[in-house]
């Protein structure tokens, strides 16, 4: 018998028909003899419905009380889908029990709407496992040190499912989603991108950061730090196939590098459209600059992401990085009302139309000459690099929004990534 955890996403627990599909599935490991965790997101839009109530209520910007109420708000989407899901498991002759986070409980800091995980008591779940139940466990939710609930972020309920499956000391975590598996690129934008068979933790690591949407960061952060075995892989296939067919389908994200591995140059291609970037202009160049400027930033839970400090001319020099889009107004009220006048800045210049794409590749830490390849192909296409990081696994540009897909398509012919994987 292993204990295994299962996280099913909004689309999957979009209707009652699918919530009906997802009972049958983990009624049928249950009955397989499988001890089973279940956590799954709230019912497709139903966040977004919610926090788009709140908004009506309280269109202002948000200070930290009104914060805690978008959290408690949030939260009661997950709330709804585990009651549901127990009642169809019940109704498949399961025996099943639903909690909320608080009432395991997962254990949380006080950063609501971006809370991190500290612990999780399993001892509850436990008990209902060994007692022959179905535990379903809301994702995305925990409980602060006050007692007030709190939320992940977006995509959290990923890092939930990972999070329980790492305190349990869970034999796998399986990632139920709309899509098959990680694909080398957005099939949406290049149909041929593929599905790959393996991922290494490193690669998937670099692609949930820069942009891929199949699995939340923090959720392989935490894979990676606990090696909790996962795969990704679609809800949406026939909720009574065979279990050993299921079991080895979608993708596998695997923590040991092989000779297979290394073949592949450059894996995927990843981008992302929600980056806005700044440049602070004429900043005096001398030791501490940039952690007045982003220092602030951080202070007011703002992340930052790319970072490019020009060469100093006449004593001064221009500092650029990108945020999140959704809080390029705030940043640029923080950085025009505080940090230009405090450290004599000449000008403020923001840009919300930008993208970032990245190409991700294990074996780029044992090939030349990829980064070039990279650069050569924009070239080609006339598409302009505004900036650049790179790590040993990826190198990233930031490009005008506008030529994001050219890019993509063009890397993903440049890197032969629509040829099939080989799997020895």
């Amino acid at each position: 018998m292993a204990l295994i955890v299962h996280k099913y996403g909004g689309t999957s627990m979009g209707s009652p028909e699918r919530i009906r599909s997802v009972a049958k599935r983990v009624a049928k490991w249950a009955r397989a003899g499988h001890q089973m965790v279940v956590v799954p997101s709230a019912m497709s839009g139903e966040t977004n419905r919610l926090l788009g109530l709140a908004k009506e209520v309280q269109p202002a910007q948000l200070d930290a009380a009104a914060m805690r109420e978008l959290d408690m708000i949030a939260s009661t989407g997950e709330q709804v889908s585990v009651g549901l899901l127990a009642l169809a498991l019940q109704a498949e002759g399961m025996p099943a029990v639903s909690y909320t986070g608080w009432q395991v409980p997962v254990k949380t800091d006080s950063a609501y709407t971006k809370a991190r995980i500290e612990s999780i008591d399993d001892q509850r779940v436990r008990a209902d496992l060994a007692a022959g139940k179905v535990v379903i466990i809301t994702g995305f939710q925990g409980i602060d040190p006050d007692g007030s609930i709190t939320t992940l972020g977006r995509g959290g309920s990923d890092t939930s499912a990972v999070a329980v499956a790492a305190a349990m000391k869970a034999d796998e975590c399986l990632i139920y989603t709309d899509v098959d598996g990680v694909y080398t690129t957005d099939p949406r934008v290049v149909p041929e991108a593929r599905r790959l068979h393996t991922i290494s933790f490193e690669e998937m690591l670099e692609m949930a950061s820069l942009g891929s949407k199949v699995l939340q960061i923090r959720s392989v952060e935490f894979a990676g730090k606990y090696r909790v075995p996962m795969r990704v892989l679609s809800s949406f296939t026939p909720w009574d196939i065979a279990i050993e067919e299921e079991a080895t389908s979608g993708t596998l994200i695997t923590f040991e590098e092989d000779e297979k591995m290394e073949q592949a140059v450059v894996s995927g291609i990843a981008f992302n459209r929600d980056e806005a970037k700044f440049t602070v202009i004429g900043v005096p160049d001398k030791p501490g600059i940039a952690y007045q400027i982003l220092g602030a930033v951080a202070d007011a839970n703002i992340e930052v992401d790319v970072i490019v400090q020009n060469v100093s001319h006449d004593g001064r020099t221009d500092f650029s990085f990108t945020v999140h889009r959704n809080d390029y107004q705030r940043t640029s009220d923080l950085l025009n009302q505080t940090v230009m006048p405090a450290i004599g800045a000449m000008q403020i210049s923001g840009d919300p139309k930008i993208c970032k794409v990245s190409i991700v590749g294990i074996g780029m830490k044992s090939h030349v000459g990829v980064a070039s390849t990279m650069f050569r192909t924009l070239s080609e296409e006339g598409i302009n690099i505004q900036m650049i990081t790179t790590s040993e696994i990826k190198t990233s540009v930031v490009i005008n929004e506008k030529y994001m897909e050219l890019a993509v398509r063009a890397l993903h012919r440049a890197f032969d990534l629509d040829a099939p994987q080989n799997l020895g």
